[in-house]
């Protein structure tokens, strides 16, 4: 886990991306590439602009985006962490899949409560469904990112939890303690199993289980009163259309959780 592959856009999430992805790069003695995306500007009811409005109002984000980067460039030569930087015009969640390719973990947001564009929770999502890469999503509040704090595995006994898992081994090995929990009935994969897979990486697992109907409630609620550096999610249990119809678990964290995630798929 040596590239750090971090979204640059100018947006209210971006500060605490920024400081994540540097405390990440410094834990893992890693590479961060910076992607710099301008998202074209929706415009509703195209079909009635003029080709010159639509040409006007992209080069108007480019060069808010160039300026943007600027600053970006500007903080990371002080940062004394190796680094690069690439930039593309599209989609963000696309573009973000198509540049992954090496990249070893992703650094995003948990959904912005004020809905203010991009939808991040939707961003994280398609990211982590389409990319396969574990997916760091933090919330827009945060000011750092403490690789060497408590982690939280929220184990359901999954296979997305379980390759999760497997692909955060050497940000798992850099935490001070961590705790496997395991809300309402048994996972498909033993506990016991997950607890003696961590151990012949030389980590000590704690085991712990609470009772809850609610599995979503239920961990924001842990998340809550324990406060762990990060909780690692396996995404998507079910069809992609039933999360969104229902609510589920993964879409209920990335809207709603007080900590950052560390989610797969």
């Amino acid at each position: 886990m040596k590239n750090v592959l971090l979204l640059v856009h100018d947006d209210g999430g971006e500060e605490a991306r920024l400081q994540a992805a540097l405390d990440l790069t410094r834990a893992l003695s890693g590479h961060l590439i910076c992607l710099d995306i301008v998202q074209p500007p929706a415009l509703v009811g195209a079909e009635m602009m003029t080709t010159d409005l639509e040409i006007e109002l992209l080069e108007r984000s480019r060069a808010e985006e160039a300026s943007n980067l600027a600053r970006i460039k500007q903080r990371l030569g002080s940062e004394n962490i190796p680094w690069s930087c690439l930039t593309a015009t599209g989609d963000i969640g696309q573009l973000l899949a198509d540049r992954s390719l090496f990249a070893d973990i992703i650094v995003l947001n948990i959904g912005h409560a004020d809905l203010k564009s991009p939808d991040m929770c939707a961003i994280t999502s398609d990211v982590v469904r389409n990319t396969r890469r574990p997916v760091l999503a933090v919330p827009r509040s945060g000011h750092s990112f403490d690789p060497a704090g408590h982690a939280l595995i929220a184990w359901n006994g999954s296979a997305a939890i379980i390759e999760t898992m497997r692909s955060a081994m050497p940000l798992l090995a850099l935490a001070s303690g961590v705790t496997l929990l395991e809300i309402g009935k048994p996972g498909r994969s033993p506990i016991d199993d997950a607890a003696v897979y961590l151990s012949r990486h030389g980590i000590s697992a704690r085991i712990e289980h609470v009772e809850h109907n609610e599995v979503a409630t239920a961990l924001l609620g842990e998340c809550r009163r324990r406060q762990p550096a990060y909780c690692l999610v396996g995404a998507y249990g079910h069809s992609r259309l039933r999360e969104t119809l229902f609510g589920g678990v993964t879409r209920r964290l990335l809207a709603e959780s007080p900590v950052p995630l560390l989610i797969g798929h």
